[in-house]
């Protein structure tokens, strides 16, 4: 009877094992599901994102033969007043006659003329300025083609067709002959990170949006480091404990959950309509990203002053240190590499942050690249959900692109924040 009881108790707790076992593999599974399904998901993503945005990196260019006569051009000296007025695109017309002789209807010239990007002439206008003896001279120049020329030929790799748009079949032929010719390639698209924003896709640059989420980052930096890391280490080393001091505690951590648009109202009201700061500007946006940032940054530099063993503060203060002392020259460097990676995590989540922006008038239309923080300014995120807004199509490989530059400063960043807590952390 005893030997049969024994058993039965085994038996149930080898079934409970068994059962144990079983749960332990599918919860397992499921975890290795899980993490299978967001690295396919972060695939999937990186990959429509750089097949997308890859070609803007390129840019379709024909090389034409320009004459800079000063009869055309409409003058007879090189400054800026003469440069200013000067006709080239009469020029840029003139030599695509001279290619296609053949073409002779003012309907055919017009469809003609756009092959090439309403921008051409500004190239030309630079070359001349900037070498006044071409003046009356020829030369070869390779200009950026319109953008649906552009948009036809990268679709040329993928469908023998291709994407015609607003392409027509005469376009065509041309663009075939400049090919065949060699008079037409893709080139390295220099354009994509020297120009500000622009109507026309083959124009448009992000240099102005970078300057302006730079400009955006250096207020932010230099306002939220500081008054971040003083508020934590009072509310760690200074403040007494009572209901004061919980209560700010509790909206600390409150405010880092947030929504970022409740900042941009916030800025928008005190900012701009009652301090009436300039409008789309890097120092207010600089201003509302440093309230949405405060609560990280305070946060993250408490958890490092908290890691600082005590040891550290009863031996200083048992050779003589003054609280200030401890604090300053023991403890806060100790800290530091902590502090500083909170801070580059919180930059990192402002350099991304657009909807707070938006609301403070950062969604303008920039064209010139801000020089100082109170010029108008907009900042790559808002470049971003501007040109993926635009009809064209060819901004959708121009959002991409913005996209994987952005993306890659994220990157940057977290891994400068991971590798600078390695070599500068303490174990103890």
């Amino acid at each position: 009877m005893t030997d049969l009881t024994q058993a039965e108790v085994r038996a149930r707790i080898e079934r409970r094992l068994a059962s144990r076992h079983r749960k332990e593999k599918l919860f397992r599974g499921l975890g290795i599901g899980s993490i299978a399904f967001g690295v396919l998901a972060v695939l999937i993503l990186f990959t429509d994102i750089i097949g997308k945005g890859s070609d803007a990196f390129v840019q379709t260019a024909i090389e034409l033969q320009i004459s800079y006569d000063p009869a055309v051009l409409g003058i007879d000296t090189v400054d800026d007043a003469s440069l200013a007025a000067a006709n080239f695109t009469g020029v840029i017309r003139q030599s695509l006659r001279q290619r296609f002789p053949e073409v002779t209807g003012r309907s055919d010239r017009r469809e003609l003329y756009r092959l090439v990007s309403t921008g051409a002439p500004f190239t030309l206008r630079d070359r001349l300025q900037a070498d006044p003896e071409l003046l009356g001279q020829t030369e070869r120049v390779w200009l950026a083609a319109d953008d649906d020329v552009d948009t036809y030929v990268k679709s040329l790799a993928e469908s023998r067709e291709g994407f015609r748009g607003r392409t027509s079949d005469r376009m065509a032929d041309w663009i075939a002959q400049l090919r065949d010719s060699g008079e037409l390639k893709k080139r390295f698209n220099t354009t994509f990170f020297t120009n500000g924003d622009s109507r026309e896709p083959e124009q448009a640059g992000i240099r102005a949006a970078l300057m302006g989420s730079l400009l955006t980052l250096l207020v932010t930096l230099a306002l939220s480091f500081p008054i971040g890391v003083a508020a934590a280490i009072y509310l760690e080393e200074y403040a007494p404990k009572n209901r004061w001091t919980d209560l700010i505690e509790v909206n600390i951590n409150n405010l880092a959950a947030v929504p970022s648009i409740v900042f941009g109202l916030l800025g928008l009201a005190i900012f701009i309509n009652f301090f009436e700061l300039p409008r789309s500007a890097p120092l207010v946006g600089g201003l509302v990203l440093t309230l949405m940032t405060l609560p990280t940054i305070i946060i993250s530099s408490r958890a490092s002053l908290k890691s600082v063993p005590p040891s550290i503060r009863e031996a200083a203060m048992g050779m003589g240190a003054s609280r200030m002392q401890v604090v300053f020259h023991h403890v806060l460097p100790l800290a530091m590499p902590g502090m500083l990676t909170g801070a580059i995590i919180g930059m990192a989540q402002a350099l991304g942050e657009t909807a707070p922006l938006l609301m403070i008038g950062m969604v303008a239309f920039i064209v010139d690249v801000p020089h100082s923080i109170t010029d108008p300014a907009t900042v790559l995120p808002v470049q971003i959900f501007l040109w993926a807004d635009s009809p064209e199509r060819a901004f959708v490989e121009r959002t991409s692109a913005a996209i994987m530059v952005l993306l890659g400063f994220l990157i940057l960043m977290n891994a400068s924040a991971v590798l600078l807590r390695k070599k500068l952390e303490r174990r103890w």
